[in-house]
């Protein structure tokens, strides 16, 4: 049976075939919590459709133009069953769950059934496999995103006092997550005019020459910005690490504690506090 024949019998028994094509996946366990019974039987009859007539035209090159509006329903089959919470072998069943009711066709149809099922066997593996990769690559995606979201939420820029900022650092210190803090600071000093950024590092557990590198980057682009920063969170184990790594800091203040390090903010806006008097 050629190609051009095993499409023709999906076309011929499309709607017996999609019958028992969602009744496999709905013994394989699809998930009807997370995806409804119409929504399976759309997906399954556009799949069965872009199927029959890429199959027409040759089934030994999946590269080929014609597959390409099969793999481009998988891929966005498998990015939304990765968003939704399900499983790689569960997405994967949507492909491998053809097998079964498409062998017995062949087998009822076909002059060799046994070649026909092996070149069938193929075409779903390959299809089956290429769902996993979409389905990973979605996964990979969604990570990524969450790991931004935290990132974004892990780095908040609070405002001190008229014109003073802070953004207190928690957690280990990296290129992107300093592209994220260096951004948030930057626009938080454009939106409040502030001219000075305290950057506290109390919460940063080692300072090693890339971090410092970070660090002198954000204070760099603060400048630039007409913002003075100061660092606090200086403790002793991590100024001997400086001292000891030679890193230079340049004329940039650096105290203890973020509270030291709001002091000198206000003495250098020319703030003062009077203490109450009673009487």
């Amino acid at each position: 049976m050629s190609s051009t024949a095993i499409a023709e019998l999906l076309r011929n028994h499309e709607a017996t075939l999609l019958d028992v094509w969602v009744a496999a996946q709905r013994n394989a366990g699809m998930r009807l919590d997370l995806m409804n019974e119409s929504t399976i039987v759309t997906n399954s009859a556009e799949l069965l459709r872009k199927l029959t007539t890429a199959a027409a035209q040759g089934m030994d090159d999946l590269d080929a133009a014609h597959w390409q509006p099969v793999k481009t329903l998988l891929e966005q089959f498998s990015f939304n069953q990765s968003r939704a919470g399900v499983s790689p072998s569960e997405t994967a069943t949507f492909v491998f769950s053809l097998k079964e009711p498409l062998f017995k066709l062949i087998q009822e149809h076909s002059a060799e059934p046994l070649v026909d099922i092996w070149a069938t066997t193929q075409l779903l593996d390959k299809l089956g496999l290429y769902s996993i990769e979409c389905f990973m690559s979605g996964r990979e995606s969604v990570i990524r995103e969450q790991q931004e979201s935290m990132l974004e939420l892990s780095t908040p820029v609070v405002e001190l006092w008229d014109g003073i900022l802070a953004i207190p650092l928690i957690g280990a210190l990296d290129s992107n997550r300093t592209q994220i803090v260096m951004e948030a600071l930057l626009e938080k000093i454009v939106e409040t005019e502030s001219d000075i950024a305290i950057i506290d590092i109390t919460g940063v557990p080692t300072v090693d020459t890339m971090v410092a590198q970070h660090l002198i980057k954000t204070v760099t682009a603060a400048k630039l910005m007409g913002a003075q920063c100061i660092i606090s969170g200086i403790r002793p184990q991590i100024a001997a690490t400086i001292v000891h790594l030679g890193v230079e800091l340049g004329d940039v203040i650096t105290k203890a504690s973020l509270a030291d390090a709001f002091r000198v903010a206000l003495k250098q806006q020319g703030t003062r506090f009077i203490a109450a008097t009673s009487r």
